[in-house]
């Protein structure tokens, strides 16, 4: 080989080299930084970019994707001096890839040391109450504040959230049996508001069956009123019919309504359950002639075949003048 063949050979060695120099293929979702001399001077987007061989060259390479950094354990003492152990993640995402090359210099530390000093702020100004049971809040607050520290970087923290929550053992035991008294006492309530329910029922019961009750009467009363006024009204009716029938000089009404209630009464004395056998002196003589006006209505009304049946009725019923009767009591 001449020394005109070398020097080709090496000129287009030296071609190659200087065009892949030249040519810089970005990933997508990911920015380089380019430096002159050390200088920053533009970034490269994903795709096919082209810089000056030999004097530029990639300084940093920015992960643009959303990103996720674990955030160690830490204890930290609450506002009532109760120490529970804490961890957490931080989500975050590069908009600015100058930024977060030159303004800081290790980009992942500083959002782990920011987070875990603003965990230990935020928690330490709240009860250990509000710390287990408003997480939601924390991690708020955590967001709003990291967020504002990290703008400066070219970052946006997108979420942090608190991982577990540990408090100390005898703390833990101390608020189960809390809890469990807590639970007992509501079981309690629930049982004495189920009595007391109950208790209301019932009275209510009780007072609903009362007023029916009364009702009950009331209606009965009532109707005992009715039937008493009818029958008084009947009772009235036939004592004037029975008057009317005096004046008009009809002594048979008379005697019939007579011998009725006389026998009506004796019915009741016989009735009575207050003895088994009753003893009255009989005046034959008043029965007789009450029955004798019987007959003679039953006469008047039906004739003569129905005013001897009365009679022969008569002669059977009625004992001598002057003797006792001895008559059964129906109960």
């Amino acid at each position: 080989m001449t020394g005109f063949d070398i020097f080709a050979i090496v000129l287009v060695a030296l071609v190659i080299l200087t065009l892949v120099a030249g040519v810089k293929t970005v990933p997508q979702g990911h920015d380089w930084t380019i430096e002159r001399f050390g200088k920053y001077t533009r970034t490269l987007d994903p795709g096919l970019n082209l810089i000056v061989p030999y004097i530029d060259r990639v300084g940093r390479k920015i992960n643009m994707m959303e990103q996720v950094i674990e955030i160690p354990k830490q204890e930290v003492i609450t506002k009532d001096n109760a120490t529970v152990t804490v961890d957490g993640v931080t989500f975050y995402q590069v908009f600015d890839a100058a930024k977060a090359s030159y303004e800081v210099a290790n980009l992942n530390q500083a959002i782990v040391t920011l987070t875990m000093t603003n965990i230990r702020s935020v928690m330490g100004s709240m009860d250990l109450d509000q710390v287990l049971s408003h997480r939601d809040e924390i991690n708020e607050r955590l967001l709003r504040v990291v967020d504002a520290a990290v703008s400066p970087w070219g970052l946006k923290v997108n979420r942090i959230e608190i991982k577990d929550i540990v408090p100390p053992a005898d703390l833990v035991q101390a608020m189960g049996r809390q809890m469990k008294a807590e639970r007992e006492k509501r079981a309690d309530i629930l049982q004495a508001e189920g009595q007391r329910q109950s208790a209301i029922l019932k009275a209510e019961g009780q007072k609903q069956s009362q007023i029916l009750e009364a009702e009950g009467r009331k209606e009965a009363a009532f109707r005992d009123a009715e039937a008493r006024e009818r029958s008084a009204e009947a009772e009235a009716k036939a004592t004037r019919m029975v008057s009317e029938a005096i004046a008009k000089g009809d002594v048979a009404s008379l005697n019939y309504f007579i011998a009725d209630k006389y026998i009506k009464a004796f019915g009741q004395l016989a009735n009575s359950p207050n003895q088994k056998v009753v003893m009255l002196p009989l005046e034959a003589t008043s029965m007789l002639a009450s029955l004798a006006g019987i007959g003679e209505i039953a006469k008047a009304t039906f004739g003569e075949s129905a005013a001897s049946a009365t009679a022969t009725a008569r002669r059977g019923a009625v004992p001598n003048a002057g003797a006792s009767a001895s008559v059964p009591s129906q109960g």
